[in-house]
């Protein structure tokens, strides 16, 4: 019996590891999508579209748990508004910066997390984690320098802003998966961040048809796939897997970001900045695998 129960356990754990995975892939290139739209659509114009339409599809799909669904709507709100902060940040500094180095800064959050839950959640995090945490600075540094300047670029440090705003959705997610439905969360969190998006575009950047048609592939992605799939597999795998799992799996976007900007948009990374990608991605690494040992060690 317990044998048996063990092993659902192992095949639910990683059925939710895929869907992380597959998450992290669609993330990946999903930086190209929003470096590509950057250069004719402002930031709100972008994510306006990109999560209404994205909720919308799924709401096609799933409209029937709304009308079941009892509660949560303060979830949805948090979740929306903490979309919308992290959505613009990322937007706004991927408008200056290479989809490589946005996607290994925006990575961080991965180790921010266990820094916000100690700060604000009072859980104890274990030294090795601060550790990884200044680190990860000290290469988002390299990175964003690349050794030509002293000071890190005004778009290096929106996205660092960023990923500390990345870093609270992913708690609340986590949060919120457990107490209403994956499906009605999901949709409800883009539309609400999609309304704020193109409200404000509205009065700060009104979309042109120009705009629009230059735009339209990268939109297509990012509002089917980064939105639609991409948050989706998020709150799903989130649901079963350990919060270690999660976050070890989900900063794999870096990686397949700098994949894809390199085959698509030609970007290409200086030798400092190399160094700096593989002292992130270490330190992302090293605080996860902590968290494992841990985990396992009090099983």
């Amino acid at each position: 019996m317990g044998t048996e129960k063990s092993q659902n356990n192992l095949r639910e754990r990683l059925v939710s590891d895929s869907y992380l995975f597959l998450a992290a892939i669609i993330w990946g290139g999903g930086f190209v999508a929003q470096r590509m739209a950057s250069f004719h659509l402002g930031f709100n114009a972008f994510n306006g579209i990109r999560f209404l339409l994205g909720g919308l599809v799924l709401l096609f799909f799933v409209f029937r748990r709304f009308r079941k669904s009892r509660g949560g709507m303060g979830w949805v709100l948090l979740a929306g508004g903490v979309l919308f902060a992290a959505s613009s940040l990322q937007q706004i500094g991927i408008g200056t910066t290479s989809a490589s180095t946005a996607g290994f800064i925006t990575g961080t959050y991965v180790v921010l997390v266990p820094i916000l839950l100690a700060v604000f959640w009072r859980q104890r995090t274990p030294l090795a984690t601060w550790i990884a945490a200044l680190v990860a600075l000290a290469g988002t540094y390299l990175l964003s320098t690349g050794g030509l300047v002293l000071i890190p670029s005004s778009g290096s440090l929106i996205l660092l802003a960023g990923s500390a705003v990345w870093a609270l959705h992913v708690i609340v997610v986590g949060l919120a998966v457990n107490k209403m439905d994956v499906f009605v969360f999901s949709v409800g969190q883009f539309l609400v961040c999609g309304a704020i998006h193109l409200v404000m575009s509205m009065f700060i950047e009104p979309v042109s048809i120009p705009a629009l048609r230059a735009s339209w592939l990268p939109l297509l992605y990012a509002a089917l796939l980064s939105v639609a799939l991409g948050f989706t597999f998020q709150a799903i795998g989130q649901k079963k897997a350990p919060s270690a799992d999660a976050a070890l799996i989900l900063s794999l976007e870096a990686v397949f970001a700098a994949i894809t900007g390199a085959l698509f948009l030609n970007e290409s990374l200086n030798l400092v900045q190399v160094i700096g990608c593989v002292i992130i991605l270490a330190a992302i690494l090293f605080a996860q695998l902590i968290v494992l040992k841990k985990n396992r060690g009090s099983a």
